[in-house]
């Protein structure tokens, strides 16, 4: 099958959209949305300069969806001064697994001439995750204990890297499962909390957040497209599942997506652009009626939480 752009053998066809791309049209299409994002979410502020630089801090696992914005990022804006880009790695201690995508984001990064920090759960928290699955006090799956260990540190290094931007590389797949699991769910302050957090204006979310501001610039493109992107470019990602995985609700969601966009193509656009506008509302509603969560600092450590002690410590506790 011809790329319907030019004479050239396509290497995807997009079932939502009805395209046939080639390898070289396929990756300006990646590139073009992951930039249009940047621009619709104006993560860019007009205030930025040369000499009012931003900081941006890539939550950078070594996986396909956090090299593959790293790359782009970096190719958008290696000659802009106004951004600076740096790589975030977080070690949970889980041998083998981690240790080969930490190698992957060592050469990204010296390849890429970029900054690049890497922490631990070990050093953080004097923990690792392999014995955390071992002994599990609290009779939850290991994704919850990493879930929250991971948002604390990317929160916390954030603000001591003084960063202006946190991204992530979740992708159209992970969005679309969130959104449904949500709304199935009927966790309505989840819904705001994920729109004040990582939708809308950047310069809104400034005005509101307690943390620094999220972004998600990969959010338009499928998880497939972005495996494809990383190999076409033979990007030093690892692609691995987490010996640890085991959020099988989450895993039923993805197969219940796979099924419908098989059958209706575009499910997972309809999905995201639906629960955005929901989302929005809802926070909307949350802040006018003054129904949002009332947040203090943890007694333990002064994270900002809704709870006397917050969830990390409440864990780190049990796991003592």
């Amino acid at each position: 099958m011809e790329c319907n752009r030019c004479d050239a053998e396509a290497v995807m066809h997009a079932a939502y959209s009805g395209a046939h791309l080639c390898e070289t049209h396929f990756r300006e299409s990646v590139e073009k949305r992951v930039r249009r994002r940047v621009r619709r979410d104006d993560l860019v502020p007009r205030e930025a300069s040369p000499e009012n630089p931003r900081t941006w801090v890539i939550g950078l696992s070594g996986g396909k969806d956090s090299v593959v914005l790293t790359k782009i990022l970096h190719e958008t804006f290696a000659e802009d001064p106004r951004i600076e880009l740096v790589g975030l790695t977080i070690h949970e201690g889980i041998a083998g697994y981690r240790d080969e995508s930490l190698d992957a984001c060592v050469d990204l990064t010296a390849d890429l001439g970029i900054r690049h920090e890497v922490v631990s759960y070990e050093e953080e928290f004097g923990v690792r995750m392999d014995e955390v699955v071992e002994d599990d006090p609290e009779n939850m799956a290991a994704c919850a204990y990493c879930g929250v260990f991971r948002r604390d540190v990317l929160s916390r290094y954030a603000e001591e890297l003084d960063a202006d931007l946190l991204l992530t590389g979740h992708n159209l797949d992970d969005e679309a499962q969130t959104a449904l699991m949500n709304v199935l769910e009927g966790d309505v302050s989840q819904i705001a909390k994920h729109f004040d957090a990582s939708l809308g204006p950047l310069s809104e979310r400034e005005e509101q957040a307690e943390f620094v501001p999220r972004a998600k610039p990969l959010r338009d493109v499928p998880e497939k497209e972005v495996a494809l992107y990383a190999h076409l470019r033979e990007l030093p990602a690892h692609i691995a599942e987490c010996p640890h995985s085991s959020e099988a609700y989450r895993g039923e969601i993805q197969q219940l997506l796979y099924g419908l966009e098989e059958n209706h193509p575009g499910t997972r656009h309809s999905i995201l652009s639906g629960y955005e506008e929901l989302a929005s509302i809802v926070a909307e509603r949350y802040r006018d009626d003054g129904d949002g969560a009332d947040l203090r600092e943890c007694v333990e450590c002064g994270s900002t939480t809704t709870r006397e002690r917050c969830r990390k410590c409440s864990l780190l506790e049990a796991l003592a």
